[in-house]
């Protein structure tokens, strides 16, 4: 896994949310890169993976891209396609900038899976420092007592050692698909938590147009595969 950084700010936040259960991570990254006014300072590159580039308002993105905002010294690492089989390699990047960076925090954006259908998702944090502990608690948020955790959020729970302080901020999902309700429950909970001075009232609306938007690509990246496997066929046969 390749990184790319052009700029290096040190002790920054860093808030990273990828592909998982209902997309929550994403919605909730690309919010937050939106209304921040966040800008692109490199990426994380790797060639075992299917080539591919999203357009978005003009600009070209990369599928793992890594954002700044100097108001907030945060960093934001956002992703557009599925990360399947390079989970490992994603979260040693992560702690390897995190180390490089002095980072303060890591802090991931994930979604759970929800038995319960309902207009309101239930957020949860599990957190490897008493400090994080103490101040979940008093936003009123519930630790997690029971689940399964997937994906770079498991490899970062089960890898990260204890000097570098990760947080994970978990909200429930009903859906496989793209949940912006749920997206929506862990903005707030992350503008309690750092501050950040989010308005609420346009984010559930800002939330569905980026679902229905995310849901067209996943649409399109389907639709890409499947005419790419057609060709290999077609080549081998």
């Amino acid at each position: 896994m390749e990184i790319v950084l052009k700029e290096k700010p040190l002790n920054t936040t860093i808030v990273e949310g990828f592909p998982g259960f209902g997309f929550v991570g994403t919605i909730a990254t690309e919010f937050l890169i939106n209304h921040l006014d966040a800008k692109p300072i490199g990426y994380l590159h790797n060639k075992q993976a299917p080539p591919m580039a999203a357009v978005h308002e003009g600009r070209t993105r990369r599928a793992l891209e890594i954002f700044y905002v100097k108001k907030h010294n945060l960093i934001i690492f956002h992703a557009i396609s599925s990360v399947k089989g390079f989970e490992w390699d994603i979260a040693d990047a992560l702690l390897k900038i995190a180390r490089g960076l002095k980072v303060k925090e890591i802090i991931s954006l994930e979604g759970v899976g929800s038995p319960v259908m309902n207009t309101t998702s239930s957020i949860y944090f599990k957190t490897n420092n008493s400090a994080a502990m103490n101040k979940f608690s008093k936003i009123k948020l519930k630790p997690l007592k029971e689940g399964i955790i997937m994906g770079i959020s498991g490899a970062l729970m089960l890898n990260a050692p204890k000097n570098i302080k990760t947080s994970f901020i978990f909200a429930e999902a009903h859906s496989k698909l793209p949940d912006s309700t749920a997206a929506a429950g862990i903005i707030k909970t992350l503008d309690a938590y750092l501050g950040l001075k989010v308005p609420y009232a346009p984010l559930l609306k800002q939330a569905v147009n980026f679902e229905n938007k995310l849901k067209d690509l996943m649409q399109k990246g389907a639709a890409a595969v499947k005419e790419k496997e057609k060709k290999e066929i077609s080549y081998l046969g």
